[in-house]
């Protein structure tokens, strides 16, 4: 194989060339790197910065000189290389990164050429771009045809001719001690992008460069963005000031060191410097040099001895890829990828492979070997590379005597286990699908609490029962058989299956049987499943379709938490849903959430548990909206009674196909008509996919008090003033300015300008100090308006409607307070709502987001309840007056917020945050909102499981992260 072929000076190779990986956090990408070199016989040097050492490198790779070296960080690149260089003792040496593959031929006549050719300081060929993929990888070209020797005797001449071709020399088989020399002159903190081209323009101006005619690099592309980060064009080619002075301070730098240009005198070589970086700009503008082209998709999606190749329109055959040999090479290469997998893209794409693959290696209770081995055939076309698959189909091939398709498996095997490729299980246990899997698994119970929980249930008459309305529209047999198989495999038996399907009926059944078939179409499925769980006889029912699958103990764990329980009309549960490309993701909602429930109904209004008696009376299903049959049911059953008797229960219930958007437009008509009724003379519109959003339109325009607490803050009232008299487009409003007895001269001019202009602002002045809470209280008593807005003093309100969709949600009766989004300087979020957390007290809901992210859920673009709002947050002054103002013996202003959102929850009023509102808020936000332990006390039972956050989800780690730790407490449930 030409990636291991020999040459006659191999043998002394270790002595003449010394390959320097540099790898940092990269473990997957180093054990395949290493194995890829683990024949060629050079010097391997591995530079590993990662905070804890490869045991297992070390262990495998004797032979390799593994330095372990965290303290080089991911950011000290220079400081990690300038080690490297000084380390290697053979006259040649490359730098090599762990995602590359440097073609071994490539790398053994580079070394010759140097030897022969003394002038030379540099050599290398030309490179290839990859990307590996779930079951294919896409070969790109990097590099064009250039002018291959740069052997000018005149060090500018060679140069500039090499930067206006530029092919990256970095990887480059070059000579140690101009590589020793360079690291030693670089100014320590020079950042990636003038390394490399200090590197380029050192290398050329002392020693002569050659690009050899033979293929020499397949390198990963630098999908989203370069690795570290970087790019040269950007110091290169901007025009600002800033990076007009930063090249002409580099290349005073350059004049200032010694080379074989400096006796021309510092100011020539700066200007050569100058010359040459903008010819590397204009050649990679261009692309003279370097121009990516899609050339060769590779697929291997079957166990054969060679992928299949499809061809790009264009080719490029005067580049040296086009030969038997080199398809040998990237074979090879792609073998390891698939079998080595690392490459983020790959994963992504592989995660949703593995889990099918799993899916279809669980056997069932009614399986057989002929159905078992047709689902491992069909894991195998997934991907031939999981080795769990091919050892198992290989098996149950071999037991049925079947030597014609056991024979090239058998050899396909064989290569596999050649090479140290991937635990299946481990590796889907490390992507997200598979965590989700396990910690599904976790929550199950054991086997004896499973016992325990059936003989518990059966001295209750069996418990609650449950009714499942299964959709089969589409006659899926396999789909049907998936919900089955889960159903059998759950520890619930306490439920019924209706199965309304538009294909054959595979038997004749009776409405009592535990799975009764019914024959439906698509315009009449509606109607007959009403019939259908008219004749049910369960205290539940459920909508599901066929493909959904039952989670272990989601049933089980419902029928234990209501039995017994009065009040209940409909329970929420949680669920794990299937993406588009197969992958995994947990939706794990709030409590019950009028608000979010109506913002994302697709999240939120579906496998709803509803009481079968309640859901008789309200008439069943309407078929007027079979999109959004559960959404219209859910808000007819909040027309009779609210929200009253709706409960969320954190467990999973069900794997399901996640929502798409064709329900959206029949949702906007069953909200509209619910919000009519309900006497609101509102429209709903959708500002993002999946989402609606509704304007109340209501009739009346209160006046609106905006209170600012000041004391001695002069830049930032002034900035928070400008902000809110240039950006409210809802003119009925006031402006107090709560003047907690400030000092400021220039503060107390201008408070007194505002005073005497006679507009809307009006100052509320205490002469003694008074604790901020103290001193907002005041200023509310003597606000005019109707509704408050306590506005942080340090914030700057961004969109001009921001009154408007405060007094949108504050205007709905059942709402207490409403909150808006705040960001920081940097554009991120600081805050979106709060959430309470036992130990770590209130934490900012989606903090560090990206203005415009979607946030769990959708959270952070719809509006939705929350448990306190801080910051910006808009009340009706009689409430404000009923609590008896905010509380001034809590710590802060934000805890007295809390305080207030949180007697607002507790008088049965809604906290809302809105987007519509948002603020840059310039002050850092205190933490102590829960410091008190008086406070602490009195909310201890919001404070250990909030009502609007999952308790699956963490309080101390990541905020809508799931809790690893989590587990369900099944001996307290039975008893």
């Amino acid at each position: 194989m030409q990636a291991h072929a020999q040459h006659p000076g191999d043998a002394s190779l270790k002595d003449r060339l010394t390959l320097v990986v540099i790898t940092h956090n990269r473990p997957a990408f180093l054990r395949r790197t290493l194995y890829y070199y683990r024949n060629y016989p050079a010097t391997i040097l591995v530079l590993d910065s990662s905070l804890q050492a490869d045991e297992e490198v070390m262990r495998d790779y004797p032979q390799v000189d593994y330095r372990h070296l965290p303290q080089f960080s991911y950011t000290g690149l220079q400081d990690k290389l300038t080690y490297g260089v000084n380390e290697v003792r053979t006259p040649f040496m490359t730098f090599a990164a762990v995602d590359d593959f440097l073609l071994h031929d490539g790398m053994t006549r580079s070394v010759e050429f140097l030897e022969q050719n003394p002038d030379y300081g540099v050599c290398h060929g030309y490179g290839m771009m990859y990307l590996g993929r779930g079951t294919q990888v896409d070969f790109y070209k990097r590099d064009n045809r250039v002018q291959e020797d740069y052997c000018a005797e005149q060090p500018e001449q060679r140069l500039l001719e090499f930067m206006g071709q530029f092919l990256p020399p970095f990887y480059a088989v070059t000579r140690t001690d101009l590589l020793q020399q360079w690291y030693a002159l670089l100014p320590p903190g020079t950042n990636f992008e003038w390394q490399e081209i200090g590197h380029t323009f050192y290398l050329l101006v002392n020693a002569k460069a050659r690009i050899l005619p033979i293929p020499y690099a397949v390198r990963e592309i630098n999908y989203g963005g370069s690795e570290h980060n970087t790019n040269v064009l950007t110091v290169l080619a901007l025009q600002d000031e800033k990076s007009r002075q930063d090249r002409e301070a580099f290349a005073e730098f350059l004049a200032s060191i010694p080379t074989a240009l400096s006796a021309q005198g510092a100011e020539a070589v700066k200007r050569i410097a100058l010359e040459s970086f903008k010819a590397m700009a204009e050649g990679l503008l261009t692309g003279v040099a370097l121009q990516g082209c899609l050339i060769v998709r590779s697929h291997w999606k079957l166990a054969e001895p060679e992928p299949r190749r499809v061809f790009g329109e264009q080719q490029f055959v005067e580049m040296p890829f086009y030969n038997k040999p080199m398809f040998d090479v990237l074979a090879e290469c792609e073998f390891l990828i698939h079998t080595m997998p690392a490459g983020r893209q790959q994963l992504i794409e592989l995660e949703p492979i593995l889990l099918r693959q799993w899916q279809l290696m669980q056997v069932h209770a009614n399986d057989d070997a002929r159905t078992q081995r047709s689902r491992l055939w069909e894991a195998l076309t997934l991907s031939p590379f999981n080795r769990a698959v091919v050892e198992r189909l290989l098996a149950s091939l071999e037991e049925a005597g079947d030597e014609a398709e056991a024979a090239p498996l058998r050899g396909w095997l064989q290569r596999l286990q050649s090479v140290p490729g991937f635990d299946s299980q481990v590796l889907l246990d490390s992507l997200p699908s598979g965590r989700l899997l396990k910690w599904l698994q976790r929550r199950e119970p054991d086997a004896e609490q499973a016992r325990a929980a059936a003989e518990f249930l059966a001295r209750q008459q069996g418990g609650p029962t449950f009714g499942i309305l299964l959709l089969d529209l589409d006659a899926d047999m396999a789909k049907l058989q998936a919900t089955f198989d889960s159903l059998m495999s759950s520890h619930c038996r306490a439920f019924k299956v209706v199965v309304l399907t538009t294909g054959d009926l595979p038997a004749v059944t009776r409405p009592q049987q535990t799975v009764h078939f019914v024959k439906v179409t698509a315009q009449d499925y509606v109607q007959r499943m009403n019939e259908a769980a008219r004749q049910l006889d369960t205290d539940w029912v459920m909508l599901a379709e066929s493909g959904d699958r039952f989670t272990g103990s989601g049933l089980l764990r419902a029928g234990l938490e209501l039995l017994g329980v009065d009040g209940v009309r409909a329970v929420a549960m949680d669920e794990l849903q299937s993406q588009a490309d197969g992958s995994l993701r947990e939706v794990l909602r709030p409590g019950v959430n009028l608000d979010l429930l109506q913002s994302v109904p697709g999240s939120m209004a579906r496998h709803w548990l509803v009481r079968r008696d309640l859901w008789l009376d309200a008439g069943g299903f309407d078929a007027r909206y079979p999109l959004a049959l559960e959404f219209d049911l859910l808000l007819r059953l909040i027309g009779q009674a609210g929200t009253a008797g709706f409960a969320h229960l954190a467990e999973p219930l069900l794997i399901c196909k996640a929502p798409g958007t064709d329900s959206h437009d029949q949702e906007r008509a069953v909200l509209a008509q619910h919000i009519a009724q309900r006497g609101y003379g509102a429209s709903v519109g959708s500002a993002h996919p999946g989402t609606l959003q509704i304007d109340y339109r209501h009739p009346q325009r209160p006046v609106v008090s905006i209170i600012l607490h000041c004391q001695d803050n002069f830049d930032e009232m002034q900035a928070c003033m400008v902000s809110v008299i240039q950006r409210t487009r809802y003119q009925n409003h006031e402006i107090l300015i709560a003047d907690n007895a400030s000092r400021s001269p220039e503060l107390r001019d201008w408070l007194g300008s505002l005073q005497a202009a006679g507009s809307r602002v009006r100052v509320i002045r205490s002469e003694q100090p008074l604790v901020p809470v103290a001193m907002l209280n005041y200023a509310s008593r003597e606000a005019r308006g109707e509704y408050l807005v306590l506005l942080d003093s340090s914030a700057e309100v961004l969109n001009a409607n921001w009154l408007e969709g405060l007094l949108n949600q504050a205007q709905r009766p059942e709402v207490g307070v409403v909150g808006g989004k705040l960001l920081g300087a940097d554009g991120k979020v600081v805050e979106a709502g709060l959430v309470l957390t036992a130990q770590a007290g209130v934490r900012p809901a989606f903090a560090g987001e990206a203005k415009e992210a979607p946030g769990y859920m959708q959270r952070l673009q719809v509006e939705h309840g929350v448990s306190a709002v801080s910051g910006c947050i808009m009340l009706r002054a009689e409430l404000l007056r009923a609590a008896g103002g905010l509380d001034e013996q809590a710590p802060s202003v934000r805890a007295a917020e809390v305080d207030l959102c949180l007697q607002a929850a507790a008088a049965g009023l809604l906290v809302v945050f809105t987007p519509q509102a948002q603020a840059v808020r310039h002050a850092q936000a205190s933490d102590d909102a829960m410091a008190c332990a008086a406070m602490r006390a009195r909310w201890a039972p919001v404070l250990a499981q909030d009502p609007c956050y999952n308790a699956s989800h963490s309080r101390d780690g990541k905020l809508f992260s799931i809790d690893a730790q989590g587990r369900v407490e099944w001996q307290a449930l039975i008893g």
